[in-house]
């Protein structure tokens, strides 16, 4: 009956975040029906404020504590490159290279780049998608790819890939004592791989929507677009793509490169939050210019990207207190049992746990953050390195995260001016049937080497 009243409390959280209600109501209000059922099936006295004051808020407070300042330096990094078009300017930069061919793909390989550089995901949704219905109306390409497209690189490859600065890569190494390029080989061979079938995939419903006779001025869509929206603007004034390059780069090695002397006597990278810092200082040098109003202007946008870093800190950790919660329950400690009794291959288990931990959450780090915290231990004992376990849970995380409650995919729905009927089955497969294939093909490597 616990079990149930978890499946209950999950399928409450998506139906709820489906209908557009704030995290910040959704998960105290799921997080109380849990404890009120949770009190009754176990006899224990109902202590609702007990319960939030000593568990939610505990959670959710030490994930703000650890992680807020990468999501501070991610959203300021973002915010330059939003402001001043350098973000724009790369795009542009990749989507001419691909002539009116291979459109999808493309978006996602612009997409997947800017957050492999350590822009958020979030910022991009809104830069890139202009350039998105401009490729997708030149080649007269159905607009229901545009959501997966994006998203697919944003919250694939780009995430759980050997070295990438994301939060998703940040957590293992936080919690793990991992490296970002932990399990390095058979990380870039599934990484690889993951890239690889989401470009087949949705180059293939390119052309098999185009068979079919859906194109990119579609009646049969809910929303139809302004005059207004499908203005281009490509006389605009960019920075040169060279330049809004270099400081993506610069983050990629600080972060990995092993160049600064530790306290051990050993050579490592930067702090992640310390790498973009450096990146957001190089990228308002290279690029001041570009914001029109001097100083004042700039503290705006400065202004912009700490606004922005609270909301998704406080989104992701809100409902982090909700799986601090869970993770205390007796059905959570059951069902954990009953995983373990299956005698399966340990990543198989990570794979399984991290998945559902993020599907509950509706949040890839959120998740993780909750099945690391309540699990490490348990990781340990079933015999798994912790290297494969940093990837496995890496692109698990990605999985479930993105049932249809997810606030990222309702955010960029609305901006598509989509709805889930429309645009969802293809984000399903590139973003939760494709990284489970990853994760079995990262499962085989990893097991193969490590015999």
């Amino acid at each position: 009956m616990g079990i149930l009243v978890l499946l209950i409390a999950l399928i409450l959280f998506g139906l709820l975040a489906f209908k557009q209600v704030s995290a910040l109501i959704l998960a105290p209000l799921v997080t109380v029906f849990v404890l009120v059922c949770t009190s009754l099936l176990e006899g224990q006295p109902l202590d609702i404020l007990g319960g939030l004051l000593d568990e939610f808020m505990p959670a959710a407070a030490q994930y703000v504590s650890d992680y807020f300042m990468v999501f501070f330096m991610g959203a300021l990094f973002g915010a330059v490159y939003q402001f001043t078009g350098a973000a724009k300017s790369i795009a542009r930069t990749l989507s001419g290279a691909c002539h009116g061919k291979f459109v999808a793909p493309i978006i996602m390989c612009i997409t997947g780049i800017l957050t492999y550089g350590g822009i958020s995901g979030f910022v991009v949704f809104f830069v890139v998608y202009p350039i998105a219905l401009q490729m997708f109306r030149n080649a007269n390409l159905t607009r229901r790819l545009i959501p997966a497209a994006i998203s697919a690189g944003c919250w694939t490859w780009s995430m759980y890939g050997p070295g990438s600065p994301s939060i998703q890569n940040v957590i293992p190494t936080r919690v793990l004592g991992t490296t970002a390029f932990a399990a390095f080989g058979p990380s870039l061979v599934a990484t690889i791989a993951s890239f690889v079938m989401i470009f087949v995939w949705l180059e293939y419903r390119s052309r098999s929507f185009t068979k079919r006779g859906f194109f990119f001025d579609d009646p049969r869509l809910k929303n139809q677009l302004t005059e207004e929206e499908l203005q281009a603007s490509d006389d605009e004034a960019l920075p040169n793509p060279v330049i809004a390059f270099i400081p993506i780069l610069l983050i990629l090695v600080l972060y990995n490169a092993p160049i600064f002397p530790q306290a051990d006597g050993t050579r490592a990278g930067l702090p992640v939050e310390a790498a973009v810092f450096v990146g957001v200082v190089v990228a308002t040098l290279f690029m001041f210019r570009w914001v029109k109003g001097g100083v004042s202007q700039w503290v705006q946008v400065f202004n912009k990207g700490a606004a922005d870093s609270g909301v998704s800190i406080l989104n992701t950790a809100i409902v982090v207190g909700f799986g601090g919660v869970v993770q205390n329950t007796q059905a959570f400690s059951d069902l954990v049992e009953g995983l373990k009794t299956l005698e399966m291959n340990p990543l198989v288990f990570v794979m399984i746990t991290v998945a559902v931990c993020a599907g509950a959450c509706g949040s890839a780090s959120g998740g993780m953050s909750v099945a690391f915290n309540a699990l490490k231990d348990t990781y340990i004992s079933l015999g798994a390195s912790l290297e494969d376990v940093h990837r496995i849970g890496a692109i698990a995380a990605g999985t479930l995260d993105t049932l249809p409650h997810q606030g990222a995919q309702i955010t960029l729905l609305n901006i598509c001016k989509l709805t889930h009927k429309e645009a969802y089955f293809d984000i399903a497969i590139t973003q939760i049937l494709i990284p489970f294939i990853t994760c079995g093909i990262f499962i085989v490597l990893a097991t193969l080497l490590g015999v």
